[in-house]
């Protein structure tokens, strides 16, 4: 969802060619784009978003309350999955609420200090979510490939060391993009063709070295964007050999039954995030790219609970007897 549109290539090029002729100034604040410049339609964006707001926010902290009440799902899958909830909603409140803000207001305005800010928090919980995926991808490995070592494998220290690993790599993703902006503080604009201060976007009004930059970026890439795809594309090509050796059907379903969720989050994820990439690509309007944008920092959170909370016996049923406990 989120990584593959950090990587977008930058125009390092085009700005050192004529980084003589920019007139470079350090900026004190930036201009978001808005997604419509229409009174009536930005009432209904307003209610439209706040309305996907609330019920992402909602949503997650109701899988979260169910995880954390039912002592049956104190489990390894169930404890990433309140992490993963809890990710979506730092995810999109790093976003959606300035830009709530800003229709609500009609302003375009994010101070410097605020669009950094945002930046950084849009990569710590975009990269977490990417981190948590692939934790997850491999729990469900252990779970079908190796299920008499599952409890020993899987054990309670090994699973909070993967989430705070997870948060510290992001974290680290977050400082190796904010390390170009934070040394060369001059850019050659302060137009940026989103509703929020997307990396590929504010790396692209920096002047700087391209080679260094290219170098870091690729190093980027690379670490924090194929590694996770790799590792969960592994993991579930075991878990299909290890699933089509199974002789019964009723095995194999069961066995698949319990990856649907984690899979469908996956292929959203990851779906949504090279579409948006291939339609900025073939678009050239920054507002049709800021639309596409809409699908994975606003739509995808919004999904996963009811992915989860649809697909998931387990956490509807204790929905349920939280429903009747109210």
């Amino acid at each position: 969802m989120h990584f593959v549109s950090l990587y977008k290539p930058f125009s390092f090029k085009r700005c050192a060619s004529n980084i003589e002729a920019q007139n470079l100034t350090r900026v004190s604040e930036f201009h978001l784009l808005l997604l419509s410049e229409e009174s009536n339609l930005q009432l209904i964006l307003f209610g439209l978003f706040l309305s996907m707001y609330l019920v992402t926010v909602l949503g997650n902290l109701l899988i979260i309350l169910a995880i954390s009440s039912d002592s049956q799902l104190h489990t390894p899958m169930y404890f990433f999955l309140s992490n993963l909830s809890l990710t979506d909603i730092c995810f999109i409140s790093s976003m959606v609420p300035k830009m709530i803000v800003n229709i609500q207001t009609h302003s375009t305005v994010i101070s410097y200090v605020g669009c950094l800010t945002q930046m950084s928090l849009f990569l710590i919980f975009g990269c977490m979510d990417d981190m948590l995926l692939t934790v997850m991808a491999y729990d469900r490995f252990v779970a079908i490939c190796h299920p008499l070592h599952y409890s020993v494998i899987m054990n309670p220290h090994l699973c909070v060391f993967l989430v705070l690993m997870s948060f510290l790599v992001s974290i680290l993703d977050s400082l190796l993009h904010n390390l170009i902006p934070l040394k060369f503080p001059y850019f050659k604009d302060v137009e940026i063709s989103n509703f929020f201060c997307d990396p590929s976007q504010v790396l692209n009004l920096i002047c700087s070295g391209a080679f260094t930059n290219n170098i870091l970026m690729c190093f980027v890439a690379v670490f924090f964007g194929f590694l996770p795809i790799t590792g969960i594309f592994f993991s579930y090509y075991k878990i299909v050999s290890s699933v089509l050796r199974i002789p019964s059907s009723d095995g194999k379903y069961k066995a698949f039954s319990t990856c649907g969720s984690h899979l469908s989050v996956v292929c959203l994820f990851y779906g949504t995030g090279f579409g948006v990439y291939l339609s900025s690509a073939v678009s050239q309007s920054p507002k049709n790219g800021a639309l596409a944008s809409v699908v994975y920092t606003v739509i995808t959170p919004m999904l996963n609970p009811f992915i989860y909370s649809l697909r998931n016996r387990d956490i509807k049923n204790t929905v349920r007897r939280l429903y009747r406990t109210v």
